[in-house]
This record gives C-alpha cells, sequence and structure tokens, in this order.
C-alpha cells in the first residue's frame, strides 16, 4: 500500500482493540512498527491519535498510512492475495448498484467479507476486481456474517465512505432481512429487546444474552408466511448493529434461524424435509442516504438454496411489500 488509506470499523469489530485490529488486518506488520506509528501520529481514529490498547467503536474510521512493501507482502504461511478470473467475474456480476460515490452487491452465502488465517478466500482480497473506472480500491463500510447472504454496500472513495459510516453509525441506515424460522414466532409480529455480549469462547465469535453486561439490542420481527407450525418466512428490522443479533435473538423467542446450528442446535434443522442446511438468513433490502443527498435502495434477490425454500413450501416470492411501513 503507497497511499493513505482509511478504513471503517464493522459493527462485528466493535470493543476490539485497536493493536488487534491491525492484527486482524495487516498480519505482517509488527507490534513495534504499529507504535512507531501511532506513536508519530500517523494511525488515527476518527482524526485523533490513539494508543494501542484503545477499544474501537462500530462506525469509526482508522487512518492507515503507507505500509509499503508491508502490506504488499503477505504473511508468512499465508496465501498471496490475488484475484481468479473466476472470482473476479462472479463477484462483478454480483453487483446490483453503483455509482461514482457506492457500490452494492449481493454477498453470497458462504464468502468471509475478511478474512483471517482460516479464510484466505474473502470479499476483501477481491476488492480490486470491484475498482472498474475508480483510482482508487473500494472500501467496506460494514459488514454481513460469512453465511449470511445479501446487500452489502461498499464506498468508492474517502468521501463516500466517511458519509456511509456516518449513516450506519447515525442510525439512518434502514436494514431489512429475510429468514426462514423453525417453528412460528408468536405474536406473529413483535419487539426483541435483549441486551447482547460477547462470549470468551476459543471456538470462534459468539455472542449471548447478558442482563448485566450485555449492550442493548433491539430487532423487530414480523412472520410474513407460515407452514402449519413447522416453519415461518419472517421479515426482520435490526433497530441495533450488534454481532450475530438477529440470530440470538430469533433462538431467544424459541424459533430459532433454520440452518444455525451455532445458536439454535439441532432444533435449527428439519429433519427430513427436503431443504437446504445452509443459514437461511438473507440481508434482502437496505435504504439508506446517498453521500451527495437523496438516498439509496436497494434490493437483493434471494440465493439458490433460499429460492428452493420457497418453493418447497409455497412461499409467495412476490409478496414483497414493506411489513415494517408502520412502524416510526
Amino acid at each position: 500500500m503507497s497511499e493513505v488509506e482509511t478504513r471503517i470499523v464493522a459493527g462485528e469489530e466493535s470493543e476490539v482493540r485497536l493493536d488487534r485490529w491491525f492484527k486482524r488486518h495487516f498480519p505482517q506488520l509488527s507490534h513495534g512498527h504499529l507504535e512507531k506509528l501511532l506513536r508519530t501520529g500517523q494511525v488515527r481514529v476518527d482524526g485523533k491519535r490513539a494508543k494501542a490498547n484503545v477499544r474501537l467503536e462500530a462506525g469509526q474510521t482508522v487512518r492507515i498510512p503507507p505500509l509499503g512493501d508491508l502490506q504488499a507482502e503477505p504473511a508468512p504461511g499465508a496465501a498471496k492475495p490475488k484475484v481468479s478470473r473466476k472470482d473476479a467475474a462472479e463477484i462483478q456480476g454480483r453487483v446490483l448498484y453503483r455509482d461514482a460515490d457506492v457500490l452494492v452487491i449481493n454477498k453470497p452465502p458462504g464468502l468471509a467479507v475478511q478474512g483471517g488465517t482460516a479464510t484466505p478466500r474473502h470479499l476483501d482480497a477481491m476488492l480490486d476486481a470491484l475498482r472498474f473506472d475508480a483510482d482508487e480500491r473500494p472500501r467496506l463500510v460494514h459488514r454481513l456474517d460469512k453465511d449470511t447472504s445479501g446487500v452489502l454496500v461498499l464506498a468508492r472513495n474517502a468521501f463516500a465512505a466517511t458519509k456511509l459510516a456516518a449513516a450506519f453509525r447515525g442510525k439512518d441506515a434502514r436494514k431489512y432481512y429475510w429468514a426462514v424460522t423453525v417453528g412460528v414466532p408468536r405474536p406473529f409480529q413483535g419487539k426483541v429487546d435483549a441486551p447482547l455480549a460477547k462470549e470468551p469462547t476459543g471456538r470462534g465469535e459468539r455472542v449471548a444474552i447478558d442482563e448485566e453486561e450485555g449492550k442493548r439490542a433491539v430487532s423487530l420481527y414480523q412472520v410474513i408466511e407460515h407452514a402449519t407450525k413447522k416453519v415461518a418466512w419472517v421479515a426482520l428490522w435490526p433497530l441495533t448493529g450488534r454481532t450475530h443479533q438477529l440470530r440470538v435473538h430469533m433462538e431467544a423467542i424459541g424459533t430459532p434461524i433454520l440452518g444455525d446450528g451455532k445458536y439454535g442446535g439441532p432444533d435449527a434443522f428439519l429433519a427430513g424435509a427436503g431443504v437446504s442446511g445452509k443459514l437461511h438468513l438473507h440481508a434482502r433490502r437496505l435504504i439508506l442516504p446517498h453521500p451527495r443527498g437523496g438516498r439509496i435502495d436497494v434490493t437483493a434477490p434471494l440465493p439458490e438454496h433460499m429460492v428452493r425454500t420457497w418453493d418447497y413450501f409455497s412461499f409467495d416470492k412476490e409478496n414483497d411489500g414493506d411489513p415494517f411501513a408502520a412502524v416510526d
């Protein structure tokens, strides 16, 4: 990287220490080098000097100075990031909206947004394929879970990144999800208000309801259709942006999202049913202010495994109104 870059702290990275955030994004950068960059003010958070132990908040901006060869070379044992022709063609074919400032894609299920030691293939490594006519590499301004599909917004320049981050941080973005739940939520329309906290575990990221230490998390839900008492097609609107919020909240009311074995265990699967065991959670629609005025309203088509489930239970895919239209 030969120029200054600004990255947005994703919702799932909230409360991560700054030095650990750098370790995730730039594993080849030594702690000593990072400390030097911090001491000299080259790394900044929301435009201000920061220390290595500061805990980040979702939507904050991190200024990353030119790292030169440190960014050009992968960490020892890591695969060299390179976009294959197949991946480039696939991700370009998933563009839902594009202008000079904003790019919106339909993220496929199973593709991580950012990488790690066990995740060599991820969207962040494919962003060069989404430059198109822009001089800058697109920037992530929010995240979706690896197994969640749907609308994902990218900023095409620093100006757009700042504006979009503010929209997500200020709750100006309305995010609607579609899910299939095992069991039918009762009542058919409701609100789950249950605080969430990250659990200390060596088995990957996990959160749980924690009335004492958790941060407030609020989700609205609306049953659109249901098949007897077995499954329901549910629209979801998270009013807050906690890690795995919708998955934990749906399990908490006794109707886990289909395919969510992490939180629902065996109860998240339909034994003997001819439906996929993949996670049935899809970021269906996003409405947010455009960086230069007006608004963006983008809808993402369902992934194949969810289309098959809709067909299996004869859900009406044309039923695409706004179930939360009457909600302030």
